[in-house]
C-alpha cells in the first residue's frame, strides 16, 4: 500500500500488475459481473494483494487479502477515507444523507447520526428492552407456522426493520401494515438491483439509464420510497415539540432549530434529513434481516449446532453485553462463534468504492477476500465456527473478522446490528429448532447466495419445530 501511495505522488506512476486488457472492453471479459467479488478474489490469487482491473475505460486498483485491505483503510484511513459516488449512488442519493456522500456535509452527517444513535441506546439497556419486545412478536408470528415449512425471510426483515424504526420515527409497525411491508420490500428489491450486472454496466456508461429496466424499476422504487419518508417526516414535524424528543427526526430538527439563528449554510437541511433516513432505514433492515436469515439456514443446514452448551463468557466477549433476559435458561455453545462464522461464510458486502488518493482513481479494498484470506483462516471456504475458539473452547477475536468493515467509512450502526443479532438468534433457538422442510436433507438446502450490493440467501423453506 505504501509503494501504491507513493506512486500516486511521484510523477512516474506505476501501475500494480493485472490481467491484459482489451481495446474498449478492459477486462470485462475476463469477469463475471454477477459476482464480481469471487472474481477479482481469484485474481488477486494470481497477481497478488494490489493489482489493476480496466472496466472498459475506467482503471480499478484492487487491494485484497487482510493486510493489504487493514494497511489502506485503517492506516491510511485519511488517504482511503473518501466514497466514490458512482451514478447509481448519485441517482439514489443526489449526494445527501450519510452512506454515499463525501466532505464536510458526510462528515457532519456521520457525526449526528453516530451521536443520535448512541443517545437512543444503541449497543445499551434502551437497545436491548425495544429488541426483546421485538422478540416475542417474532416468535408469535414463528408459532402461526405450527412447525410446518415457510420462508421466513419477510418475517425476519420486518423484526429487524421495525428497530431501526422505532429510532428513526419513534414507534414500530405492525407486520400487517401495507405501508410498512412495502418500504421494506422495495428496500431488499433494490439493494438486488443495485448489484446487478446492467447496472454495473450503466456505471461505466450512464446514458444507458433510461433504457435499463433494472433502472427505471430502481428509480421508480426510490420515488415512492422518498414519497412514503416524506410523508412519515410530516407527520412528525406536524407533532414536533422541541422539549420532547421521541426520534432520529426529533433530534435533527432541534439540532437545526438551535442553529438556525447563528449558522449560515447548514447542513441540517430536507434534504440531508430525507437521505439520511431512507440509508439508515435500508441498512438497519437490511443487514440485520441478512445476517439473521443466514444464521437460521446455517442452524438447519449444521444442527449438530444446536444442541450444546456455551459458557457465558463467551457471549459477552463477542456481543459486549452484560445482561441477558433469558436469564440461566438454554443457551448453545457454539452462539459465541456462530454469528462470525455465518457472516464469515456470506460475505454480506462484497466491495465498497472509495477513490484513491491522487484523485481520479478508484480503489477497491476487497472485503470478500479478507473473509476468505487462507494466511488468515484455517479453512475459510468451509463454514467453521471453531475458528473463534481457542484450545479451551473459550471465544477468541480475530482481527481478520471484519464484516462491518473498517477505517473511517466503518459501519456507524455495529454495535446495534451485534445486539439486534444476538438477542432475536438466542431468542428463536431458546423456542426452535430449525429443520429442513420435509424431504429435504441438510445437504440439498442451498447457500448459493442472491447476488445484489449484498449477498441474501436464496429462497427456501425451513421448519421452525417448537422446543419442549
Amino acid at each position: 500500500i505504501q509503494i501504491l501511495l507513493s506512486s500516486f505522488s511521484s510523477k512516474e506512476r506505476r501501475e500494480p500488475p493485472g490481467p491484459r486488457p482489451f481495446l474498449l472492453l478492459g477486462n470485462l471479459l475476463q469477469v463475471d459481473l454477477k459476482r464480481l467479488d469471487k472474481a477479482l478474489f481469484d485474481l488477486s490469487k494470481i497477481y497478488g494483494p494490489v493489482f489493476t482491473v480496466y472496466f472498459g475505460l475506467k482503471k480499478v486498483i484492487v487491494i485484497a487479502g487482510y493486510r493489504a485491505v487493514k494497511e489502506a483503510l485503517v492506516n491510511h484511513a485519511e488517504e482511503f477515507g473518501n466514497r466514490e459516488v458512482t451514478p447509481i449512488f448519485y441517482d439514489l442519493n443526489k449526494g445527501h444523507g450519510i452512506l454515499f456522500s463525501n466532505g464536510d456535509s458526510w462528515k457532519e452527517m456521520r457525526r449526528f447520526a453516530l451521536s443520535t444513535l448512541k443517545d437512543f441506546g444503541m449497543g445499551k439497556r434502551i437497545s436491548e428492552g425495544k429488541i426483546i419486545e421485538e422478540c416475542h412478536y417474532l416468535i408469535q408470528e414463528f408459532e402461526q407456522h405450527e412447525g410446518k415449512a415457510f420462508n421466513n425471510r419477510q418475517t425476519i426483515v420486518y423484526a429487524a426493520s421495525n428497530i431501526i424504526s422505532a429510532i428513526m420515527f419513534g414507534k414500530r409497525f405492525v407486520y400487517k401494515d401495507p405501508v410498512f411491508q412495502a418500504m421494506v420490500e422495495r428496500v431488499n428489491e433494490s439493494i438486488r438491483l443495485t448489484g446487478s450486472a446492467s447496472l454495473q454496466i450503466y456505471n461505466l456508461v450512464s446514458w444507458l439509464g433510461p433504457f435499463l429496466k433494472d433502472w427505471r424499476d430502481l428509480m421508480k422504487n426510490l420515488e415512492n420510497n422518498k414519497a412514503d419518508m416524506k410523508r412519515i417526516i410530516g407527520n412528525l414535524k406536524e407533532t414536533f415539540n422541541p422539549e420532547l424528543c421521541r426520534c432520529f427526526v426529533d433530534a435533527f430538527l432541534i439540532h437545526r432549530q438551535k442553529l438556525e439563528s447563528g449558522i449560515k449554510d447548514s447542513h441540517y437541511h430536507d434534504d440531508n434529513l430525507l437521505y439520511s433516513v431512507i440509508n439508515l432505514f435500508a441498512a438497519g433492515t437490511d443487514t440485520t434481516g441478512n445476517t439473521l436469515q443466514w444464521c437460521l439456514l446455517y442452524m438447519a443446514k449444521y444442527p449438530h449446532i444446536q444442541g450444546a452448551e456455551i459458557p457465558r463468557q463467551g457471549l459477552t466477549g463477542l456481543f459486549g453485553i452484560d445482561q441477558f433476559f433469558f436469564g440461566a435458561g438454554r443457551t448453545l455453545r457454539s452462539l459465541a462463534v456462530f454469528f462470525p462464522g455465518s457472516q464469515g461464510f456470506g460475505t454480506f458486502f462484497p466491495f465498497v468504492f472509495l477513490p484513491g488518493p491522487g484523485g481520479g482513481t478508484t480503489v477497491f479494498p476487497l472485503l470478500t477476500s479478507v473473509l476468505y484470506d487462507e494466511s488468515e483462516w484455517e479453512n475459510p471456504f468451509t463454514f467453521n465456527p471453531s475458528h473463534f475458539l481457542d484450545q479451551e473452547g473459550k471465544f477468541v477475536r480475530r482481527d481478520a473478522f471484519m464484516p462491518f468493515s473498517a477505517g473511517r467509512r466503518v459501519c456507524l450502526g455495529e454495535g446495534l446490528a451485534r445486539m439486534e443479532i444476538f438477542l432475536f438468534f438466542t431468542s428463536l433457538l431458546q423456542h426452535f429448532r430449525f429443520t429442513p422442510p420435509p424431504g429435504v436433507s441438510e445437504d440439498e438446502l442451498d447457500l448459493t447466495p442472491v447476488v445484489g450490493f449484498t449477498l441474501s440467501p436464496s429462497p427456501q423453506k425451513l421448519c421452525a419445530v417448537r422446543r419442549q
